[in-house]
């Protein structure tokens, strides 16, 4: 069992829970807070949406892929907790019944809640902010009008008022949650999904990465845990019992972004929600590229590290950052590597990682005017890419002078596309060039056909990439929808 300690719609708790009991069945079995929902229960419908908020602002989390742990310190409110103590509605809610934005209702919760984060941090994209949130009666139109409506109310004072930090040149540290002070003992112990028949897990919570380089030589069988948005799946749908977890998200040091000389150094907890903020205004093409990995609520908890350890090779941040030459930065003990982000890609779920070794950073060169990515789905949203294409070339006087080009979905692993860039470099940038390139990405990959793609579509995808990127840099209109986006 492990000790937990964060606030809840106003009020501190202390529970004792196994550490990978779900925030979802804490709220609604073990509190009665049945207001938000178990869809899915993966982190894609967004009925469990409720509201984080530590020193960085509010957040908009799927409660489904939230262990117990990863709220240390912080704030949680549900749709229980959003109105004022004598029963006044926030302007969302408000905004929901003039608007008549429920429809079943079954979603409402999770949409509101969405909304009420989108309220406070100023944001007015609503498309994406309900990206992740399945409507299943396609009532987004009044939804849409609602979220309008309430665009202009101020932000209820018996909220918190929330500021997000901004990303200096200097780096930001975006960590470290405190405990809530007062934190009383007013919840009883919190059960797992294992039954009583489950040995707990212990669970450890380093503060420093010293203390978790230690930890992990230690026992290099444990399971790291991030954002939790890939882990959580195998204990809500795989009912796995993890092995002496480690949760990482008290460590300062994996949550900076660092300027180093034009170059991002990010550590490996950094979210792609952050990250996506801090590329904006340098690599707008692979921050673009961020807006479609899955939703608001994943972007919010899952992590650069994660998404690179990982090494699923449909991942949609390595071709970008194989495509911009990033180095890779590990740890294992007091021993520290640095090697190019493509090779740390062996084969098919197997990465150049040794026991008791984890991922503290990435770094990301910026200067990279010739970058373009491309996410090929068969819908905008929250989807899984067919095929991934990240393409950086470099130009002079008309012709290509360097070219890195990686992809995902092509092959066993991200992949850099090396007869491909052959092609390219030292020739004139012209369509015949492009032409004579295509045969060689039938000799940089071997796709499979699945449920997605088929291997013919994929190359035949891939080649029409390249196309797009010489009309792109060319400073023609591209739809997305010419490739299939």
């Amino acid at each position: 069992m492990t000790d937990i300690a964060f606030i809840l719609n106003g009020t501190p708790l202390s529970v004792s829970a196994e550490p990978t009991r779900t925030l979802l069945d804490f709220l609604r079995e073990d509190r009665g807070l049945t207001g938000t929902k178990e869809g899915c229960n993966e982190g894609d419908c967004g009925a469990c949406t409720v509201m984080v908020a530590d020193e960085t602002g509010p957040r908009a989390l799927n409660a489904c892929l939230l262990f117990l742990p990863q709220l240390q310190g912080k704030e949680v409110r549900t749709v229980e907790g959003l109105a004022a103590p004598d029963g006044r509605l926030h302007p969302v809610q408000r905004a929901m019944i003039d608007e008549h934005g429920s429809q079943c209702g079954f979603c409402t919760p999770g949409i509101v809640m969405s909304l009420a984060v989108a309220h406070a941090t100023g944001c007015r994209d609503h498309d994406d902010t309900l990206a992740g949130n399945l409507c299943r009666c396609t009532g987004y139109a009044p939804i849409i009008r609602a979220a309008q409506a309430a665009e202009t109310e101020p932000q209820p004072h018996w909220l918190p008022s929330f500021t997000l930090p901004q990303i200096s040149s200097g780096g930001t540290v975006s960590g470290g949650s405190p405990s809530p002070g007062g934190a009383v003992a007013n919840a009883r112990p919190a059960g797992g999904h294992g039954g009583a028949d489950s040995p707990p897990a212990a669970a450890s919570r380093p503060t420093s990465v010293e203390e978790l380089a230690r930890l992990y030589e230690a026992r290099p069988e444990a399971t790291l845990i991030a954002g939790a948005t890939d882990v959580g799946l195998w204990v809500t749908k795989e009912l796995r019992d993890l092995p002496t977890p480690i949760f990482l998200g008290a460590i300062p040091e994996l949550r900076r972004i660092d300027d180093e000389d034009g170059q991002l150094r990010v550590g490996a907890m950094v979210t792609i929600a952050e990250l996506r903020a801090a590329l904006a205004p340098r690599l707008p093409a692979f921050a673009e590229l961020l807006r479609r990995f899955a939703s608001v609520q994943i972007r919010n908890a899952a992590t650069i590290g994660g998404n690179i350890a990982n090494g699923s090779p449909i991942g949609d941040t390595p071709p970008a950052l194989i495509a911009l030459g990033a180095t890779l930065h590990l740890r294992r003990g007091e021993e520290r590597r640095s090697l190019p982000i493509e090779a740390f890609f062996l084969d098919y779920r197997k990465q150049d990682r040794r026991p008791g070794e984890f991922v503290e950073a990435v770094t990301i060169p910026t200067e990279a005017p010739g970058l373009r990515c491309y996410k090929l789905s068969k819908r905008f949203d929250q989807d899984i890419s067919a095929v991934c294409g990240c393409f950086n070339i470099g130009l002079d006087e008309g012709h290509v002078v360097s070219a890195r080009v990686a992809f995902g979905g092509m092959a066993g692993i991200p992949k850099r596309a090396s007869a491909v860039e052959a092609g390219l470099i030292g020739r004139p940038w012209t369509l015949a060039t492009l032409e004579a390139a295509r045969p060689a990405f039938a000799e940089d990959f071997t796709p499979l056909s699945d449920m997605r793609a088929s291997a013919a579509y994929r190359l035949e995808a891939a080649a029409n990439m390249l196309t797009r990127v010489f009309h792109d840099l060319d400073g023609g209109r591209v739809s997305v929808l010419e490739v299939g986006a």
